[in-house]
């Protein structure tokens, strides 16, 4: 891990939530929340996919974060089917941009149940400039509150999901491209399960590629 990464416990609202840190030393750099898979089925902020989408908005010249939901790790609390975890997320982009105050971007990222909780989060607060779903499930979860999306973004689907059908995929994608004045990109990785098992080159590739570009409009 690279040395610059902090390793500490900020305050939410059941108690610690155990994070993982690095600060750019740009005053104006942009800032990023990085969110884990579901708790309940082994998700933790040092999931594979978290941890890449983490290491590209360092390696981008962000100041990032990444959590532990309550009841994960050595985060208090115990799992709270979404409610407590969008809180727990709304504490942490409390804490980065408090510590950010000249912050350039303010952008949110999950992975799979991740996603769910940062959509959520994007409803909420207008200051988040954009946003990067992975394996997003519209077919577990109810997506419908996107019909207003606030902010631009990219969502990345693996061909080969097996948990998510491509028709599921495919209606959120004609939902969100009949939105005025942003633009959600969709991105689909040939061969990828919901896992993007022996695919993160290909994943990283594009979160690189889509980073790069709209940070760079600010």
């Amino acid at each position: 891990m690279d040395k610059k990464v902090s390793e500490l416990f900020i305050s939410g609202p059941t108690g610690r939530i155990e994070t993982k840190y690095f600060k750019n030393s740009k005053k104006t750099s942009p800032v990023a929340l990085v969110l884990q898979p579901h708790p309940q089925y082994g998700g933790t902020m040092n999931n594979k996919i978290v941890f890449e989408i983490f290491q590209t908005f360092l390696k981008n010249e962000f100041s990032v974060c990444r959590i532990n939901f309550r009841g994960v790790g050595r985060s208090d609390g115990k799992f709270d089917n979404g409610q407590g975890e969008l809180s727990d997320a709304a504490a942490a982009l409390d804490w980065i941009e408090r510590g950010n105050i000249d912050h350039s971007q303010c952008w949110i990222a999950g992975f799979s149940f991740g996603s769910l909780i940062a959509m959520q989060l994007l409803m909420r607060r207008p200051e988040i400039n954009r946003f990067i779903a992975i394996s997003p499930q519209p077919n577990v979860y109810d997506f419908s509150f996107l019909s207003h999306c606030p902010a631009s973004g990219l969502m990345v689907y693996g061909k080969n999901d097996e948990l998510v059908p491509l028709d599921n995929i495919n209606l959120l994608k004609k939902r969100l491209s009949s939105q005025t004045g942003i633009k959600v990109d969709f991105q689909e990785i040939e061969e990828a399960n919901h896992f993007f098992s022996n695919k993160e080159k290909e994943l990283s590739f594009v979160l690189d590629k889509y980073i790069k570009k709209e940070s760079a409009l600010y």
